[in-house]
């Protein structure tokens, strides 16, 4: 029995357009005590360029970025390859523009596989429970052609829970059937379908989580620090040890007021766990 692996999606503190402003966020979080950082690996818009974006972040880049990490003794735990399609959220759901988001998270799993942290995270869109509903055919044919190139370059796909209910998300799972599309569980995402769900979530899904974002929500505020909100922590734990997890725990902070104060805060909740 150990501690957690508590990281931080470094995107809690802000963008990062350039290696100096990333530097700066890395040695925040080295600050912080986490070991482990989630990175951003597209651009934020189409005005706000990301360093790690892989049309522009090169082989000689992804090495030095991945030296930096290791210079402020962090890991990398996994990227963020976040995008939107021309109408919604999600980007791997719309027909409109779909092949060069396709490329572009495949690109990503490439980037990540060859930085040695081989996860992806990302809300793909919403998969319909029907399906016979025409969005439901063109998600699995874009998660499933990215899961393939997953497998053809060792990495994983991951799903962010939170866009569907987890018997959704299991079915959608084992209709694609491919090792590169795996999850990743974000809890405070999970309370939008109720606090048992939270806990009912990752039993449903437990074989496929290898990474999870550790966030806490308050519908009052719509915003809390990690152990301030609605999850019920001692049950989501007590869950992920029941089916094994030793991956990350990764704070995504989005409180916006007095960040690294409540960054600290949910890392100390945070440790008095053991798994």
């Amino acid at each position: 029995m150990g501690r957690l692996k508590i990281g931080l999606a470094l995107w809690s503190l802000g963008e990062s357009p350039d290696v100096k402003t990333l530097e700066d966020q890395l040695r925040t979080a080295a600050e912080i005590g986490v070991k482990g950082v989630q990175l951003w690996c597209v651009d934020h818009s189409q005005t706000l360029p990301c360093v790690l974006d892989p049309d522009r972040c090169d082989s000689k880049l992804r090495f030095e970025i991945k030296e930096l990490v290791q210079s402020y003794g962090l890991e990398i735990s996994g990227f963020c390859a976040q995008l939107s399609g021309p109408t919604r959220f999600g980007g791997l759901d719309e027909e409109e523009g779909l092949d060069k988001r396709i490329e572009k998270t495949k690109k990503a799993l490439k980037l990540a596989a060859d930085m040695g942290s081989p996860i992806v995270t990302t809300h793909p869109g919403r998969i319909p429970r029907d399906k016979g509903n025409p969005v439901y055919a063109v998600i699995k044919r874009s998660l499933s052609e990215i899961a393939k190139y997953g497998e053809d370059v060792g990495a994983f796909f991951c799903i962010e829970t939170g866009m569907e209910p987890a018997d959704v998300l299991k079915s959608f799972l084992e209709d694609v059937g491919s090792s590169g599309l795996k999850v990743n569980y974000d809890p405070a995402n999970m309370l939008h379908f109720g606090v048992d769900e939270v806990v009912r979530g990752v039993r449903t899904l437990g074989r496929w989580i290898v990474h999870t974002h550790a966030k806490d929500h308050n519908p009052k505020t719509r915003r809390a620090t990690v152990g301030e909100g609605l999850v019920p922590w001692d049950s989501y734990i007590a869950a992920l040890r029941e089916i094994g997890y030793k991956g990350w725990f990764a704070i995504e902070d989005e409180t916006g007021i007095e960040v690294v104060e409540s960054i600290k805060r949910g890392k100390k909740f945070l440790e008095r766990y053991e798994i």
